[in-house]
């Protein structure tokens, strides 16, 4: 057990729920995110009992290093004392109360604390439920402010290739990742895609600097093709996460970041992931790639995963021309049941004291010896690449090192190098031909080290795999 975690009473233990495996067999009565139509209501994820530190523990007892963090968010560990004890003081005290007619002190303090740590002028604090409602509000609140100043033309949302920004309706438009939308509906006339800036898939004989030149005259002639008075927003995440981490090309963000700035186009960085300490400062835009958004959007590292929330930081100049405006009867009619939870502020404020109290400055210290570590897995013939920044790396396989092909005969090659990582003791998050790390941020030097040995004894398992199947010749 780690020192910030007591073991739990023995009452406690043997409180806890068992799954009934034949009952579930029979009914399947869950069903989770992003089922296919083949095994809709059938099928089962890996069930987790327990949770301390960076590891978890599954139905079976095995121990496991939860190397994806859950999912991006659990920053500073399972099993946090400090965290289950501020959910219950402030069930205790006040457990809800209504955004629309109501304020609770936490949802002001953090606000404060929120608008004191953004960069600029991001000094007001729009709470929602997660990510994909931060994104959405940060959409509809575009929309509304064109409509309010006159300019219901001004609409048009720009995305990338690779990108993943939610699961609700504008903010799943925005999506440009492979299959995400070959089956679902979304807003396709009011969003216009940009190539994904991936340095590793760049096009030939173009060295990364080109890359960069190549995107962000792509961006401009989409303005001059669209038009400004047409675009409403740029929505970016400063490192595309389920795309992959995706780092771009240096000086690339705070280039279109430019651009959007000299045409009026508002500049919302997408920070669900990168922000809390994921990169190592509480939001990265400024102090990593030295932006200042129109607007921030953020989540799952806010309360590390211990109760949902997320919400969008706005620039003050935004809300001064509504206030400026013709229209002061407009209303902004979007809201949440759950938006500003007393629970969840007083968790994130809880967070933030943890985040702030050094574990900021672990995050940085540690980050150079995390992808130094991976890094070295790029020695196998499988690995393309292993890319990353701060506690966030992916580790990317194909076929071809020379042509950098993916393995187009086994799309599942990730899922199986899970399964070998899960036999020895990691969590990993596959996705396709990629494997994701994002550990908690405590992570220690010993484990990460640890964490390497099992994907490299895993992946080397998976390529004997591959050979015996036929599927690749190395």
């Amino acid at each position: 057990m780690t020192a910030h975690s007591p073991k739990p009473a023995d009452h406690q233990t043997s409180a806890r729920p068992k799954l009934d495996a034949a009952r579930v067999d029979r009914q399947r009565p869950l069903v989770q995110p992003w089922p296919q139509a083949g095994s809709i209501g059938t099928t089962l994820l890996g069930p987790i009992g327990s949770g301390d530190g960076i590891y978890v523990t599954d139905e079976a007892g095995r121990k496991l290093m939860d190397g994806p963090a859950g999912m991006w968010c659990v920053n500073v560990g399972h099993r946090r004392a400090e965290l289950a004890d501020a959910m219950r003081d402030q069930a205790m005290a006040l457990s809800y109360s209504s955004p629309w007619y109501t304020t609770s002190a936490p949802s002001l303090q953090l606000a404060e604390r929120l608008a004191a740590h953004a960069p600029g002028d991001l000094d007001h604090v729009f709470f929602t439920t997660g990510g994909s409602s931060a994104v959405e509000t940060a959409l509809r609140f575009m929309q509304f402010s064109n409509n309010v100043r006159g300019r219901p033309e001004k609409k048009i949302i720009v995305s990338r290739q690779g990108a993943y920004h939610g699961s609700t309706y504008l903010s799943a438009s925005l999506n440009g990742r492979p299959r995400d939308l070959n089956w679902m509906d979304s807003l396709s006339d009011k969003v216009v895609m940009l190539s994904c800036p991936n340095p590793f898939q760049r096009p030939s004989g173009m060295d990364e600097a080109q890359f960069a030149d190549f995107l962000v005259d792509e961006f401009r002639q989409v303005i001059e093709r669209v038009g400004a008075e047409n675009i409403g927003a740029h929505v970016a995440e400063p490192i595309m996460a389920s795309g992959g981490v995706i780092v771009p090309p240096a000086g690339y963000v705070k280039r279109m970041f430019e651009l959007c700035r000299a045409n009026d186009i508002l500049y919302i960085a997408d920070e669900v992931v990168t922000a809390f300490g994921r990169l190592g400062h509480v939001f990265a835009s400024k102090d990593v790639f030295g932006i200042e958004p129109d607007m921030i959007t953020f989540a799952k590292g806010v309360t590390s995963g211990y109760f949902p929330l997320g919400g969008v930081m706005i620039s003050a100049r935004l809300l001064e021309e509504l206030r400026r405006s013709n229209h002061p009867e407009a209303m902004f009619a979007h809201g949440l049941t759950y938006s500003s939870h007393p629970i969840g502020c007083a968790v994130a404020l809880k967070n933030l004291d943890i985040l702030e109290d050094g574990l900021l400055e672990h995050a940085r210290a540690i980050s150079p010896y995390f992808q130094k570590s991976l890094k070295t897995l790029e020695e196998l013939p499988l690995v393309g690449e292993v890319r990353g920044m701060g506690l966030m790396a992916c580790v990317d396989c194909v076929a071809d090192k020379v042509n950098r092909n993916p393995l187009a005969l086994d799309v599942e090659v990730g899922k199986r190098i899970d399964a070998h990582c899960q036999e020895r003791g990691l969590l990993v998050r596959p996705l396709i031909n990629m494997c994701v790390i994002s550990p908690p941020l405590i992570i220690t030097e010993p484990e990460i080290d640890r964490m390497t040995e099992i994907l490299s004894a895993s992946i080397r398992q998976t390529m004997d795999d591959l050979t015996r199947d036929g599927l690749w010749n190395g």
